[in-house]
């Protein structure tokens, strides 16, 4: 005999993040519900107009803005920046080009260059292993 299975639900903080939203900025009814699997696909899928309108022009999560602006999380952090940010507001950063953001960039262009160093060593120590 086979059991019904109760579809996959997860809370709207965990949605949001998956959809790459800043959750207060949703609409009540998102916020106060549960998503299952299938209701979060159809979003990523076909996205409402309210989704689409987030992505576009925010306000956005940390992650994203940080993302947009090429630094890290804790770089946001550094600079000063602990508020969800509209595309407009990254836009303006952007063409600011504060001190602390220019510096958190070079940062992060030196963690990624590090990581692509030690990414080749294990693949040069792979292959002669």
């Amino acid at each position: 005999m086979k059991s019904q299975q109760s579809p996959q639900t997860m809370k709207p903080a965990t949605a949001a993040k998956k959809l790459g939203v800043y959750l207060p900025a949703t609409p009540a009814a998102f916020q106060e519900g549960v998503v299952t699997r299938a209701e979060l696909d159809r979003l990523q899928a076909e996205p409402p107009e309210w989704l689409r309108e987030l992505r576009r022009d925010g306000p956005h999560p940390r992650p994203v803005v940080a993302a947009k602006l090429g630094v890290s999380i804790a770089g946001l952090a550094r600079g000063g920046v602990t508020e969800a940010l509209t595309t407009e507001q990254i836009e303006s950063l952007k063409q600011e080009r504060p001190e602390w953001l220019e510096r958190e960039r070079a940062t992060q262009a030196e963690v990624r260059k590090e990581a692509a160093r030690l990414k080749e060593l294990r693949k040069e120590q792979a292959g002669r292993g």
